[in-house]
């Protein structure tokens, strides 16, 4: 995974977690979920790009790349 997308799913991730305590500090249960989701959908890119480095290692070891 690239330094681009790390930083990119760490900032969304981040921003859907003030997102998040904005919504509860409001009581906008809407605005709570939304921050949920955003986070959600962050760290399931981050696991994405983290199996894709892994399987891209297996293969360099199994190569000798």
């Amino acid at each position: 995974m690239g330094i681009g997308d790390k930083i990119s799913n760490k900032a969304e991730e981040l921003k859907g977690a003030a997102q998040e305590k904005i919504g509860e500090a409001r009581g906008d249960s809407g605005q709570e979920a939304d921050g949920a989701a955003d986070q959600s959908e962050a760290k399931l890119k981050q696991a994405g790009e983290n199996a894709k480095d892994s399987f891209g290692d297996a293969k360099d070891a199994i190569t000798g790349d």
